[in-house]
């Protein structure tokens, strides 16, 4: 596996998804191959995820133009329509619309220490093994002055990340009853990540982000700050806020925390494993308070055959649509605004060391 990395310096959004494009012009196109697949083997053709990416261009033109001239950018510089990147970033709404068995994915722990050191925080990014090649770490400078570094997919302009006002964002998959209802998408909860990552520099300012958005598909962002964390639980039904717990252990698997939305939950009664996993972190919420991400990995450390999938590799004979495995395991730094991270499982932190960006 390897993590590729990119740094922008061009301001002005649309220029600088095309350099992006340019650059990685057969990652991009191929990362839209393999989500064609993925789409088609749950039912959605080419014709439909035409339209459906259309309709989430169409979205983000209206929620956050800017990024809507990135992503047209990259779309350029690779030489593919519009429509295909955005596809391909509004992958979660498109697959929610498959009302199918769908594994869940990472696991996340955030800590706020009591003495007032910079937060601990600790995931795993588990996805589809055929995609470990198109794993992107990313530089953005704004027009505002803001430096954002993100963990991505190729082509897809946020997920996981850190901006230099401190302010950083974990990701986690969830499903609710309400997704994927009506003829189009909303705006991709992946950039919603992205905007709150350009945009926001506290909490409060993350969440009326993420509350303004209109989406159609659910997913969960922790966001954290030297003394602040939250999970916003984004769902169609609206969005539910997580604080720490007295004291300051803030978990996430991919199923609903906050009591209203859970009353939608729609992957948890299918695949338990993301309960089997949150109790895990709560059992090993010392380990994932420690000082250092070697500690917080290491207590991630618990396969299926084990009792829960926190470490996560594909079962044999896995098939196109659940290869699932652990794919990167990454700390975000705050203070710094800095990544730190295993190009794969935590169990295989000791073969591949770690890395910063």
């Amino acid at each position: 596996m390897t993590v590729l990395t990119y740094l922008s310096t061009q301001t002005d959004p649309e220029a600088r998804g095309r350099a992006l494009g340019e650059a990685f012009a057969g990652g991009v196109g191929g990362a839209w191959l393999r989500y064609e697949q993925i789409f088609a083997a749950g039912g959605v053709d080419a014709a439909r995820a035409h339209e459906l990416g259309e309709s989430a261009l169409h979205a983000l033109d209206g929620w956050a133009p800017e990024l809507a001239a990135e992503l047209r950018g990259i779309a350029a510089g690779a030489g593919l329509p519009a429509w295909r990147v955005a596809a391909v970033n509004a992958r979660t709404e498109i697959m929610a619309r498959v009302r199918t068995k769908t594994p869940g994915e990472c696991s996340t722990a955030v800590v706020l220490p009591r003495d007032g050191g910079a937060p601990r925080t600790i995931q795993t990014w588990d996805w589809l093994q055929s995609l470990r090649d198109a794993k992107l770490l990313w530089r953005v400078e704004l027009a505002s002055g803001r430096v954002v570094k993100t963990f991505t997919e190729l082509g897809v302009l946020g997920k996981i990340g850190v901006n230099d006002a401190g302010l950083g964002v974990h990701f986690n998959f969830l499903q609710h009853q309400d997704d994927g209802l009506g003829d189009g998408t909303g705006v991709p909860v992946h950039l919603v990540a992205r905007r709150i990552l350009d945009e926001a520099s506290t909490v409060d300012e993350a969440t009326a982000i993420a509350r303004s958005a209109p989406v159609t598909a659910s997913t969960a962002l922790t966001v954290v700050t030297q003394d602040d964390a939250r999970t916003l639980e984004l769902s169609p039904a609206g969005v539910g806020v997580v604080a720490p717990d007295p004291d300051g252990v803030l978990l996430h698997t991919n199923h609903f925390l906050d009591p209203e939305l859970a009353e939608g939950e729609r992957l948890a009664p299918e695949d338990p494993d993301t309960i089997a996993r949150y109790d895990e972190l709560e059992r090993r919420r010392t380990g994932l308070s420690a000082p250092t991400p070697e500690e917080r990995a290491a207590a991630l450390v618990l396969h299926r055959e084990d009792g829960a999938a926190l470490c996560c590799h594909p079962e044999l004979g896995a098939t196109l649509a659940d290869e699932w495995e652990t794919l990167l395991t990454i700390s975000l730094s705050v203070p710094d605004a800095t990544l730190t991270y295993i190009d794969g499982a935590p169990c295989q932190a000791a073969a591949v060391g770690w890395s910063t960006f």
